[in-house]
């Protein structure tokens, strides 16, 4: 099953580490960063995940015009996204766009990252340390499962 992640990962890239480890453990996977590979071409792949950072309590506004714009429909598509909050609808924009495409959700996985971001920088960040080497772990294990 041919698999792509496009994803956005800027400021401690805490997404990024996830997706690394991810296509480490499994090397058929194709990685593709929003910001250098624009208008990817996804029709080739069966499985597509969505993968960012949380800023202002959603998916990178990259990832979801980039969703809008070239995410075929029908696909299995899956998220992972890392944040310093706790809580949030942080799936609601890109969870739009997802349905909007009539594609079929087969799973997600978030954890926190480290996070300056906003006023949290002002207090020297929140979730110091993240994501552990055991958050990493479970997104390949998340990976392996769907």
């Amino acid at each position: 099953m041919k698999t792509a992640i496009v994803y956005y990962s800027r400021h401690h890239g805490n997404t990024k580490k996830l997706l690394d480890a991810i296509a480490e453990a499994d090397s058929s996977v194709t990685l593709i960063d929003v910001t250098q590979q624009p208008d990817a071409d996804l029709s080739a792949f069966d499985r597509i995940g969505l993968a960012s950072g949380i800023y202002f309590s959603s998916f990178a506004k990259q990832i979801i015009s980039f969703a809008d714009a070239h995410l075929p429909e029908s696909k299995d598509v899956f998220y992972i996204y890392t944040h310093g909050a706790p809580v949030g609808g942080f799936l609601k924009g890109i969870r739009a766009v997802v349905n909007k495409k009539r594609c079929r959700e087969i799973g997600k996985y978030h954890c926190c990252g480290f996070d300056t971001f906003g006023p949290f920088g002002k207090i020297g960040g929140i979730a110091k340390g993240h994501p552990t080497e055991k958050e990493v772990a479970g997104a390949v294990r998340f990976y392996r499962e769907l």
